[in-house]
C-alpha cells in the first residue's frame, strides 16, 4: 500500500475564503468590467461628436457660403448619433452579454509544497478559449501588485506573476491575479511562501550548485572496495600487457 500525503492548500488571509483550493475574484471585477465597456461606448459616442462639432466649424471657414457651425450640426447631429448608436451596440451587447459568463469562468489557488506536490500558482480563465495556466514557485522572479484607477473605483486590485521567461518583449506577465480585494495580502503571502519553498530565497535565474551527501559506512564495505580496486587494477595491467 503507498504512502499517502495529505496537501497542504494555502488560502488567501481573507475571511471571503473558507475552505476549498479555489477561489474567485471579487464581484467587483465584473462591475468593473461592465463599467469599462460602457465607458469604451461613451469616448466612441464623444469622438464622433467632437469631429461631427470640428468639422462643422471647418466647413464654415473655408467657405462662407456653407452652412453655420450651428445649422450643420443641427442638421446632421441626429442622423449621425443615430448610426454611431447603431454601430456601437453590434459590438456593445454582446460583451455585455458575454462578460458574467467569462466572470465566472475565472479560477485562482495557490498551492504550498506538501510530499511530492509541486509549489504552484494556478489560474483559469475564458469562455470559447480556456486557459489554464500552472506557474511553479521556482520559476517566479518577480511579484508585484496593481491597482489602477478603475480598480481603485471599485476597491480591488491584481497581482502580477512574472517568470524567468519574462523580459522586455513579452509586454504581459506569465499570470494575473485579478480583481482581488486583498490583493496587497495576497502578494505578501505568496511571496513569504516563496521563501519557504526555497532559503535563502532564489529566482529561477540563479545558480543553485548541489550538495553532496557523505557516503554511508556499512560493515565490511572498505574490504569489498579494496577487492573490487585490486580486480580492476589486475584485469588493466593483464590488457596492458597483451598489446
Amino acid at each position: 500500500m503507498g504512502k499517502t500525503t495529505e496537501e497542504k492548500v494555502i488560502r488567501p488571509p481573507a475571511p471571503q475564503i473558507s475552505s476549498g483550493t479555489i477561489f474567485k475574484p471579487s464581484k467587483a471585477l465584473l462591475y468593473k468590467m461592465q463599467f469599462q465597456n460602457v465607458v469604451a461606448f461613451l469616448l466612441v459616442w464623444l469622438s464622433i461628436v467632437l469631429c461631427l462639432i470640428a468639422g462643422a466649424f471647418i466647413q464654415a471657414t473655408e467657405n462662407p457660403a456653407n452652412p453655420s457651425p450651428a445649422q450643420f450640426i443641427s442638421e446632421y447631429f441626429v442622423p449621425v448619433n443615430l448610426w454611431t448608436l447603431g454601430l456601437n451596440l453590434i459590438w456593445l451587447i454582446p460583451i455585455l452579454a458575454l462578460t458574467p459568463s467569462y466572470f465566472r469562468s475565472i479560477e485562482y489557488s495557490v498551492k504550498a509544497q506538501s510530499g511530492d506536490s509541486m509549489p504552484e500558482i494556478y489560474s483559469k480563465e475564458g469562455i470559447i478559449t480556456i486557459t489554464r495556466r500552472h506557474v511553479p514557485f521556482r520559476t517566479i522572479t518577480n511579484i508585484s501588485s496593481k491597482s489602477g484607477p478603475f480598480d481603485r473605483l471599485f476597491n480591488i486590485g491584481s497581482v502580477h506573476i512574472e517568470t524567468a521567461g519574462y523580459s522586455g518583449s513579452q509586454k504581459i506577465p506569465e499570470a494575473v491575479l485579478s480583481g482581488i480585494v486583498f490583493y496587497e495580502e495576497l502578494r505578501d503571502f505568496i511571496l513569504k511562501e516563496l521563501r519557504k519553498f526555497k532559503e535563502p530565497y532564489t529566482t529561477g535565474t540563479e545558480v543553485v550548485y548541489p550538495t553532496e551527501e557523505p557516503v554511508p559506512k556499512m560493515e565490511g564495505l572498505d574490504d569489498e572496495i579494496l577487492v573490487t580496486l585490486q580486480e580492476i587494477r589486475d584485469i588493466l595491467k593483464s590488457r596492458k600487457g597483451n598489446q
